[in-house]
């Protein structure tokens, strides 16, 4: 399976509550923090609620 590589390009000030969980739950703590997952339908979702916020490549 393919790999993702999401990078948190905005800040989650004044973001609504069920953005700042979604950042969390994906390993995201800071600004350009970058983190790796499997690509699976779930993080699929995640990255869809967000996709405002984050940057993603494949690995």
């Amino acid at each position: 399976m393919a790999k993702l590589e999401i990078t948190l390009k905005r800040s989650l000030i004044g973001r609504p509550e069920k953005q700042r969980i979604t950042v969390k739950t994906l390993g995201l703590k800071k600004v350009n923090q970058t983190v790796v997952h499997e690509d699976n339908p779930a993080i699929r979702g995640m990255i869809k609620k967000v996709s405002h916020l984050v940057e993603v490549k494949e690995v």
